[in-house]
This record gives C-alpha cells, structure tokens and sequence, in this order.
C-alpha cells in the first residue's frame, strides 16, 4: 500500500466514504511472494476465500501464478455461489449441518469436498447425497491443537480428530456411508498461523510464552499430520490432496512432506494482524478510507464513521488502525466509533475537512462485509476500477 498521503487524497477525492480498496500493485507482489514460497518447496496454494471476499479479486489472485490451484471455502453456499461464478476444485472448511446448504454443493457444477470431523457430518452429508443420486467428496479435518500441563489446550477447538485411529475410524465411516467418499485430509495448525508472538494486546511475559508454545508444538503438528497421511495410505487409501498452514506458517507447512497443498488468504491483503507474527512479512494491499469532517481539538481529526473492529477476543489487536498519514493514532478514549472516528495527528500533511484518512483493518476479509465495491488503486493512474465484494452481489454467508 502506497505511504504517500497526496496520492489517496487526490485518487479519493470526490468520492463518497467510508470507502473500501485494494492496492494492485501490493497484492500482486505479495502473490507473486507466497507463489515463490510454495513452489520452492513444490507445493500448490489453495487460495481461501473468506480472506478476499470478492470473485473479481478472487480470480485476479488465480490469474498471477499457475502455483494458486483450488480455493477454500467458508460455507458450502459460498462454494455454491463461487461455482456460479465459473470456480472449480473447492473445499468447504468448516463443517456443514445445514440441509439446504448440502444441497446447494450436491448441485453446483464445481467439485466441491465437504470436510467432516465427525460420524454425525458423514451421515449428514450421505443422507443428503444419497437422496439427490450424488457422491460427495469428503475432507477430514484432523486436529493439530497441542496439550501441555500448564495450558490444557494450545490451538482452537475444530476436530476431535487426533490419532492415527481416529482417522482410521472416520475414514470407515465415511467407506460405509452411501454418497459420500474419501478425497482429502486437512490438518490446519491454527496455534502456528493464527497466533503472534508480538500482540501488543498481551503481556510482554504472555508474548514469549506463545512464542515458545508455536515453536515447541511444531514438532507435534509434523508428526500427528504425518501419521494421519501414513495410516490412511497404508490403509490403501488415495487421496486428492492433504491441505495444510496458513498465512502464518506458510513457509513451515510448505516444507512439511506429508501435504500437498498449503492454504493463504490473509496474507494478499496483509492486515495489520499480521505485524505482531515473526518472519512474515507482506505489502500492505488493502484499506478503507474515512473523512475528515471536524476539527474539535487542537491535533484532533474527527471523521466519520469507521468503527469497524475484528472478530475473536477484545482487544487493540483486533481495533482498525489508522495508517495514512503516517504518524496518526487512535485515542483512547473513543478508539473507532460508529458513527465518528477521533485521530489524533502532529504531523506535517495539513488535513482539510473531506480529506481521508487511510486505516487498515485487523483482519482480511471482514472488511469486505462493510462495504458494496472495493475501489481498485495501481501505481501512479490512481483508480483504474471498480469491483463488488460478496456484500455488492447481495451475498452475506456469514
């Protein structure tokens, strides 16, 4: 993303904000980046589209290397839609119970594989399948969350999924349940991609503490995936793909024998969440931009609107951050507010009423869900398009 203040103030005036964007030139290189990363160690992204949340930005991520192969789904609706849309080869991530929404995939044209952690999804999906005469391909999402003494549970609760016999009893399942077949096997280690170890929302002491955590359950996670994939091929089993990583552990689950695939989305947009992890790091590519409408104190900008903060545990990891001009800062007591926005600034850029202020958000995709159309910025030619996000289609999946 640009740093240069004169550029957005003159590329954004006269248009209507809160507005959101993309910057071309920065996703383009943080794609041609993580492209780099998978291919050094022969592996395919699968590009999640919860991160991106628009078929136009969607499909240009597709078009920048033949090493992004397939997308990730949120819901199996969305996989519906993004099939609609002309996508093939689509897993849905999560666990689907919804009737309509298995039929939508048993219907859409594009492969879609429907992850199940347990029995009870099997049967789900079978029962579904069966009645529309189809077979479904089916993922098993295999937990890497860790244990230790002092911290019951070091990862996010998805699967109940652990051993190797765990696997082999779902993969039975799955074998005796009609319209349904064994195609993949995820194992996301969340505690690794999701986790930084310089959240200024933790103590300093919390901080070192997951850092040492996200290096020590590696071990763990390479073993249980790796054990996963063995007993299922030693077991006669053939499957498409294991998928694996995310953002945060790009590089470590590239290296990982045992996938074929690894998963990004975060890191095209690169959110400011992403600052507080080690050794990554991306272009800035995406925003929303507010105006300037009252001036109420000396170095107080008031705009209007922007009070859009991220899912998960409260907290000023999860607040926008403001991010041009370069220097400006939330206060304290207001932070990003609904209907107004206080930024305090000292720096050199005079700001006129009507003039933006540029934020990044805290995550990738939520953003999307704020805004009709994502502007689309490059280089020197300022606005070059235009483009709807899901919430512009009038979709919302989530």
């Amino acid at each position: 993303m640009k740093n240069e203040y004169g550029f957005y103030r003159d590329a954004l005036r006269g248009r209507d904000m809160p507005l959101g964007f993309v910057d071309l030139d920065a996703i383009e290189k943080n794609a041609e980046d993580i492209a780099n990363s998978a291919e050094a160690e022969g592996k395919t992204v699968r590009v999640v589209t919860k991160s991106l949340r628009s078929v136009d930005v969607i499909r240009r991520v597709l078009e920048t290397s033949d090493v992004f192969e397939g997308l990730m789904a949120f819901r199996a609706d969305e996989a519906a839609f993004l099939s609609e849309k002309g996508f093939d080869d689509i897993l849905v991530a999560y666990p689907v119970w919804n009737e309509n929404e298995i039929r939508e995939a048993c219907e859409a044209d594009a492969e879609i594989t429907l992850m199940v952690s347990e029995a009870e999804h099997v049967e789900r999906v079978g029962g579904v399948a069966s009645e529309m005469d189809v077979e479904v391909p089916l993922c098993i999402d295999v937990d890497m969350s860790v244990d230790y003494p002092a911290l019951p549970h070091f990862g996010v609760y998805r699967s109940k999924v652990q051993s190797p016999d765990d696997v082999l009893e779902l993969a039975s399942v799955i074998d005796e349940t009609s319209g349904v077949y064994l195609n993949a096997v995820m194992g996301y280690e969340a505690q690794i991609a999701g986790l930084g170890g310089r959240n200024p929302a933790n103590s300093a002491a919390k901080n070192a503490v997951i850092r040492r955590l996200k290096k020590r359950s590696k071990d763990t996670v390479l073993e249980r995936r790796g054990d996963a994939i063995d007993a299922l091929e030693d077991a006669g089993y053939e499957l498409g793909f294991v998928n694996g990583g995310g953002t945060g552990s790009l590089e470590f689950t590239a290296a990982d024998p045992s996938v074929t695939e690894v998963a990004v989305g975060s890191g095209f947009y690169f959110p400011h969440i992403f600052d507080y992890h080690e050794g990554i790091y991306y272009e800035p590519a995406a925003g929303y931009a507010v105006e300037v409408t009252r001036k109420p104190a000396e170095d107080i900008y008031t705009c209007r609107g922007g009070g859009y903060v991220a899912s998960g545990p409260p907290g000023v990891d999860k607040a926008p951050k403001p991010f041009i001009p370069e220097g400006a800062e939330l206060t304290e007591t207001e932070s990003a507010g609904e209907v107004q926005t206080p930024v305090r600034y000292e720096g050199n850029e005079e700001l006129r009423r009507g003039d933006p202020v540029i934020f990044r958000y805290s995550k990738a995709g939520e953003m999307c869900e704020r805004f009709d159309s994502l502007l689309l910025l490059r280089g020197d030619e300022g606005i070059v398009d235009e483009v709807p996000t899901y919430r512009g289609e009038g979709r919302c999946f989530m």
